[in-house]
């Protein structure tokens, strides 16, 4: 079963990384040629970079979990990887996490430089908004099913959301935090856009009130497992696995889950998250098997 499981995350992970990276490498091409010099550039790289594009797949098998059936739903998905690559790119500023490798390759501000990446990261959220657009008349959702889709989107990623959470990030480095502040800081970093992403595929499907709620919860809890697996993977993990510089949460003394609970704890606690997620599909009577399966390779993932 657990071999099933896997086999069934990595087939809608990679459908959503095929679909999803058409569309932004398409959008990569056309701001190349849009936006003029190293600025165009950099957007075009930032967009271009490879990534497990979780946050696509949870939205694809949101929206078909309650009846969504066209592949236009990818141009959603695009937008939302298009909000995350802004994030990734401004976390990776010396002024944040000063990192230099993201997804195997050197970092925006590696390959260009800071004052180009910063740029390069505003203009990602207007692009994220045009994206968005096309795919809600690719989907012929009427207007205030756009208006819904863009409020959620932008509320996940802003003060309310990643924003705000990236902002207590910062403010709790070199301090020790309590489970219940940790909490509060991932809820709306790295949860906030995961939240959307299943949030967004249930409005792409004009679902009920009960099936967008169902959904809305399941993201929630599954945007903070995500997280806890991501704090053990960096405590356990090598650079080479996980495309990125393993270890940087100790290096900058940040609170993590790790810290906190220790890695077993971590590791029971994500899997815990995984359950009570899917239980709350079960509970609306929305399917729960694709997301099911999302759920437990982002509990146990390994890179």
């Amino acid at each position: 079963m657990a071999e099933a499981t896997a086999r069934s995350a990595t087939d809608l992970l990679s459908e959503a990384r095929d679909l999803t990276d058409r569309i932004l490498d398409r959008w990569a091409r056309r701001l190349g040629d849009e936006v003029p010099g190293r600025d165009g550039e950099a957007l075009a790289y930032a967009l271009a970079t490879p990534g497990k594009r979780v946050r696509a797949a949870l939205l694809l098998a949101s929206y078909r979990a309650v009846g969504g059936e066209s592949e236009a739903v990818a141009e959603v998905a695009a937008a939302v990887e298009t909000v995350h690559t802004y994030s990734l790119v401004h976390d990776d500023l010396p002024c944040m996490d000063d990192d230099a490798l993201r997804r195997g390759r050197p970092t925006t501000h590696v390959a260009f430089d800071v004052p180009t990446a910063t740029r390069a990261g505003y203009l990602l959220v207007p692009v994220a908004a045009r994206v968005l657009a096309a795919a809600a008349d690719a989907l012929a959702l009427p207007p205030a099913a756009l208006g819904r889709m863009a409020g959620e989107l932008f509320r996940s990623g802003g003060i309310q959301g990643m924003v705000g959470g990236q902002w207590l990030d910062l403010e709790a480095e070199g301090r020790t935090l309590a489970l219940a502040d940790l909490i509060a800081v991932h809820r709306g970093k790295t949860g906030a856009l995961i939240r959307a992403a299943c949030t967004l595929g249930a409005i792409a499907a004009e679902a009920g009130p009960t099936e967008v709620a169902a959904l809305t919860e399941y993201g929630e809890d599954i945007g903070l497992a995500f997280q806890i697996a991501d704090d053990v993977l960096d405590a356990t993990g090598t650079s080479e696995e996980l495309g990125k510089t393993a270890g940087r949460d100790a290096q900058l003394a940040k609170s993590t889950y790790v810290s906190v609970m220790g890695v077993d704890a971590a590791r029971a606690e994500a899997e815990r998250l995984a359950r009570q997620a899917v239980g709350h599909l079960e509970a609306a009577g929305v399917p729960s098997g694709a997301l099911g399966a999302l759920a437990g390779y982002i509990a146990s993932r390994n890179s």
